[in-house]
């Protein structure tokens, strides 16, 4: 497993080479410019020296492979430069100050998405044709297919226009994050809770069920040691794109609910033509992401010792 994990982390290093190259000549070749230098407006009211002298000083007069190289070289020392739309603060500041929140949201999202997820899709695989399936499946089939953005406007209505039981916006009360949490979960719950279905009913219709059943198991010793145990490689398999999706937060719920997150500073980064934000956050997703595939990976191991890494 030792030499799996070296060369997966080798192969994610060079994963990462090659996002860094792609996102900044993307931002690069995007029409616009920081600053808003490419607004008339601003080109009225700011005299081209001082324009000027902005360019040189963040170093956008050199040429483009001389400005990859720059940023490159000081990231791989930590440091990854000063934002261009939030004057006078780091990055690294920025990320310290907004990844935080970013991640609570989407650790607890993600805890209780896949948690729960799992409990009711077995559950309701075992009480095949209850009202209990019934009532499950008709919950992923209208949230499973729910745009987050028609989900977030049908919470705010609900809970805060109507019954004025959360606040719309901020971050700092658990109050302020209980619709924040529920939009971004209800999507992921929706989908564990099909896996998990399938993939118990699947296990249910197997030939070593039936035979342990032939044996007078008990129903719970079954459900314990053949049917939980095989269901959870699937829902592994789901979870690392989930967790990693959650923890780098969704733009459109940090937005909508004005939590104070790195996916809101991204969007405002994107705009702004903010390049060593832009590049920031672009390495922090997808570190986030390979990390996540990597740890599936490994997990797999550990859930079904038949699995080899070589």
């Amino acid at each position: 497993m030792g030499r799996f994990i070296v060369r997966r982390l080798l192969h994610a290093v060079a994963t990462l080479f090659m996002i860094t190259i792609v996102t900044f000549g993307v931002a690069k070749a995007t029409p616009g410019g920081p600053f808003g230098f490419d607004d008339p407006a601003v080109q009225a009211h700011l005299p081209i020296e001082q324009r000027q002298r902005y360019i040189e000083m963040y170093g956008l007069d050199k040429p483009i492979p001389v400005q990859y190289w720059n940023w490159l070289s000081s990231a791989l020392q930590g440091d990854l430069g000063y934002s261009y739309s939030f004057k006078n603060e780091t990055i690294n500041h920025i990320i310290a100050r907004t990844f935080p929140v970013t991640a609570k949201l989407g650790v607890i999202a993600s805890a209780i998405g896949l948690t729960l997820g799992t409990l009711i899709g077995v559950t309701a695989a075992l009480k095949r044709g209850s009202l209990f399936d019934a009532a499950a499946t008709a919950w992923t089939v209208v949230f499973h297919t729910m745009p987050v953005f028609v989900l977030a406007v049908f919470l705010v209505i609900i809970f805060v226009v109507e019954l004025r039981w959360f606040p719309i916006t901020g971050w700092g009360t658990w109050k302020h994050a209980v619709l924040p949490v529920v939009t971004l979960l209800l999507g992921p719950l929706s989908s564990t809770i099909r896996f998990a279905r399938a993939k118990v009913l699947d296990v249910l219709g197997s030939d070593y069920i039936r035979t342990a059943k032939a044996k007078g198991l008990p129903r719970t010793l079954i459900t314990r040691r053949h049917v939980l145990k095989n269901t959870l490689i699937p829902i592994v398999t789901l979870a690392g794109p989930t967790i990693a999706g959650m923890l780098t937060g969704s733009i459109f719920v940090e937005t909508m609910f004005n939590v104070p997150g790195m996916s809101k500073s991204f969007v405002g980064a994107a705009g702004s033509r903010d390049y060593p934000l832009i590049m920031a956050s672009t390495v922090i997703y997808g570190s986030l992401i390979i990390l996540m595939n990597l740890l599936v990976d490994v997990t797999y191991g550990l859930l079904d010792p038949r699995i080899r890494y070589d």
